[in-house]
């Protein structure tokens, strides 16, 4: 019962309707023991897979792997000090935190992800380092040295690409891994540099734009570099330098032309498809909020119902060495 009342829980919007169901069906479970079974149930399946007990029956061997991560956005729920309310209700506040979620999954010959092979998603609070700790850590599980060819695709936060360094070093793949900024975030850029000449017309940014999409896409990167520092002149000059630096930092991250090339993705949609699915779906929402022992269980029962891996998580949380609920 406790494996479905947690699958119901990250399957639909709310503890409430969760509790709803099983009314239907004439069993009464409230509100705040779905949430204490959905929290034991998540905190047995995470603390199995910190004691190495994830075991893959799938590998990497020959295939074409890519890798990324974001960030999403929830409200955590934190009580304040003080006196309760006229009602003896407690204050409380509600802060914006940013959930970290990563994915891995597998690319056939044409690009496109290959259904055979489930994904891995999972999620944290806990910060940028316990996100590559995690993409580590699958990654090792699944024997990311036998893959044919691996990419890394993201956005262009630093917090990303300064651990990234990291995490190719402690898997000792240098010089294996495509490393690429995500082409529409790239164009993103280019289209507030255009926003930034206000003495252009709407015609002329639409036409800037379109010229130098298409050299990304080329691969002329220093082109698109030289026609910004061109356009670096008066009161906004800081502001297009700050766009400038984008592409300057992001240079060798930036070679769209060889990836295509290579069939691989250009664009991060599979990571901001999961933050939807995962996060904005579940834990985002007006008047959402969230404890954090309580978002944090419920990103992990998430994720891995909408990778499909649903089994992976029962094992490990109904495993042995964790007992039985």
């Amino acid at each position: 019962m406790g494996s479905d009342i947690c699958c119901l829980s990250a399957m639909l919007s709310s503890f409430e309707e969760v509790s709803d169901l099983f009314g239907d069906r004439g069993i009464h479970v409230g509100v705040n023991t779905i949430r204490n079974i959905a929290k034991q149930v998540a905190f047995r399946a995470r603390t199995t897979k910190e004691m190495d007990g994830l075991e893959l029956p799938e590998k990497l061997d020959g295939r074409r792997v890519v890798i990324s991560t974001d960030g999403g956005r929830i409200r955590i729920r934190k009580n304040k000090r003080g006196p309760k309310t006229p009602k003896g209700r407690r204050r409380y506040r509600t802060d914006w935190r940013e959930p970290k979620l990563l994915i891995i999954y597998v690319v056939d010959e044409q690009g496109k992800a290959d259904r055979c092979f489930s994904p891995f998603i999972d999620a944290t609070l806990n910060g940028p380092d316990a996100v590559f700790g995690m993409i580590s850590y699958y990654l090792k599980k699944l024997a990311i040295e036998r893959a044919d060819q691996v990419m890394f695709i993201a956005d262009g936060a630093r917090w990303i690409w300064t651990r990234f360094k990291e995490l190719i070093k402690n898997l000792n793949l240098a010089g294996r891994v495509y490393q690429l900024i995500d082409y529409y975030h790239a164009v993103e850029h280019l289209a507030k540099v255009a926003e930034l000449k206000k003495s252009w017309e709407p015609s002329e940014r639409k036409r800037w734009v379109r010229k130098h999409r298409r050299l990304l896409l080329k691969g002329q990167i220093d082109r698109v570099i030289e026609s910004i520092r061109s356009v670096c002149q008066g009161r906004i000059s800081k502001q297009l330098k700050r766009e400038r630096n984008y592409f300057l930092r992001n240079k060798e991250r930036m070679r769209y032309s060889e990836i295509c090339k290579e069939n691989l993705p250009i664009g991060s949609g599979a990571v901001e498809s999961a933050i939807r699915r995962v996060i904005n779906l579940r834990l985002k929402g007006a008047s959402i909020y969230w404890l954090e022992e309580t978002a944090e269980a419920m990103l992990m029962l998430r994720s891995y119902y909408k990778a499909g891996r649903w089994n992976t998580l029962k094992t490990l949380a109904f495993s042995s060495s964790c007992g039985v609920i």
